[in-house]
């Protein structure tokens, strides 16, 4: 039996993810592919239930430490997530280590230092960011609504984003800059035709090595 792929859709805050990630996964069960959507955070862990009072502003933590649990939370899913993968389940994830990363520097932290506590996760087989200025995506529905979604914040985020665009060939960039739902979805799909036709290589634990 084939793997299923391990898919990412990653981005700013109000950027689509969670619409696309949705769109692709209706696409995906219409197919007869079995396919599930992973959020990240998780927040229904323990460790997610802390990030969560964090990112509600209900609790402080140091920015080191919640970096952390940030990790932790990618960790204690990571097995899940090769059992799903390797029962032929196909996995589509709104944001992954790549937002762990680009969040924590866009606060300052050390670049190599923010990507160290992943090294070794499951390696997704395609990454999307979804790329929007900051300022439109400030227009957007319920955006301020958590501690991360300011102007100032996200366009840190969305530089943080470019290195790691640049480190990681493999993610693929996608301006969604006056793109409607249906049109960015469409996108998506082409872009995850040739990896949908190909057979898969084994799972590799190799993000940020």
């Amino acid at each position: 039996m084939s793997r299923g792929l391990f898919i990412v859709v990653e981005g700013l805050d109000r950027t689509g993810k969670s619409t696309q990630c949705a769109q692709l996964l209706n696409h995906f069960t219409a197919s007869g592919r079995k396919v599930t959507l992973m959020k990240f955070p998780d927040r229904t862990t323990n460790i997610g239930q802390m990030i969560n009072s964090y990112l509600q502003s209900k609790t402080e933590l140091n920015d080191h430490a919640i970096h952390l649990l940030f990790s932790a939370n990618r960790w204690e899913l990571s097995q899940h997530i090769v059992d799903t993968l390797n029962g032929g389940t196909t996995i589509i994830a709104d944001r992954y280590a790549y937002s762990g990363v680009a969040y924590s520097v866009a606060k300052g932290l050390n670049y190599n230092y923010c990507k160290n506590p992943d090294k070794g996760l499951p390696k997704p087989d395609k990454v999307f960011f979804l790329d929007l200025p900051p300022l439109l995506a400030q227009q957007r529905e319920d955006y301020g609504e958590e501690r991360y979604e300011s102007l100032e914040i996200q366009t840190r985020v969305r530089s943080a984003f470019v290195q790691l665009l640049q480190d990681n060939q493999y993610i693929h960039k996608l301006d969604v800059t006056r793109q409607s739902i249906e049109s960015v979805h469409q996108a998506l799909k082409q872009e995850l035709t040739p990896l949908l036709e190909s057979s898969q290589e084994p799972l590799r634990h190799t993000l940020f090595m």
